[in-house]
């Protein structure tokens, strides 16, 4: 399969399946503000994975749309990282999940503006601008939360250790990766795991947060391997396209 197709299905299925799973917050956040906010964060990852979808489909050239790409596929097809797939949990998981996967596409994106592929780098761009705000936003409630009661604290604490070991997925490679990294087509996922690292630990330092000791990471992130929780949000995600073929917005 061509590696430009399969470097940006990945970017696309991390926004679509981050998108399906914060949109389950809305009409539910804890306060009106604070669900709009989130909504609109979840808006935006679905208008990135839509422009990526739809590139996606001229690169493939079968004549697929961009919805046959996010609805019509099977569980192993999509190559997500499996930290998008995670339940939100209480509001501190919530938060901070988004501001694991805020700090790599805000580095991502960054990088991907230089990139010798004209549409890759205009839709990095565009989304940039999104993701500075999801970046400030998340960051800025962290530090409330960890400069807070000893509640917001111990959750806080609890969050990192729950989602610690699912952010090295993120930075895993599909297949001809590192050939299009050589041509600059796309960045080397070595200097984006250094550079996410490098503004993890100043964050965290200036958060009074405690990076965990332990360095095992889940594997199996862009390879069609996911959690229990998948299959889950791919019922739901697929339900109309399914029960509805070739319906449309």
């Amino acid at each position: 399969m061509n590696p430009l197709f399969n470097y940006t299905l990945k970017l696309a299925d991390d926004t679509l399946i981050f998108g399906q799973r914060l949109g389950e917050l809305c009409g539910q956040g804890p306060y009106l503000e604070e669900d709009i906010a989130l909504t609109n964060i979840a808006l935006d990852y679905l208008g990135q994975s839509n422009n990526f979808y739809k590139y996606a489909a001229q690169i493939q050239g079968e004549g697929k749309s961009e919805d046959d790409l996010a609805f019509l596929r099977l569980e192993k097809e999509y190559l997500n990282c499996q930290l998008s797939e995670l339940p939100n949990g209480d509001y501190a998981n919530t938060l901070l999940k988004v501001y694991f996967f805020a700090v790599y596409q805000k580095i991502l994106y960054t990088e991907l503006m230089k990139s010798s592929d004209e549409q890759l780098a205009a839709i990095a761009e565009k989304s940039l601008k999104e993701v500075k705000y999801h970046y400030t936003h998340t960051s800025t409630w962290i530090k409330m939360f960890a400069g807070g009661t000893e509640e917001s604290k111990t959750r806080l604490r609890n969050a990192v250790e729950n989602l610690w070991e699912y952010t090295g997925g993120m930075f895993a490679e599909t297949p001809g990766e590192e050939d299009l990294a050589k041509l600059d087509i796309v960045p080397n996922s070595k200097n984006l795991l250094e550079k996410w690292s490098k503004n993890i630990s100043e964050d965290f330092q200036t958060f009074g947060l405690q990076i965990p000791e332990s360095d095992f990471m889940q594997k199996g992130s862009r390879t069609g391997y996911h959690t229990e929780y998948f299959g889950f949000i791919l019922c739901e995600l697929q339900y109309m396209q399914r029960t509805y073929p070739n319906c449309a917005w």
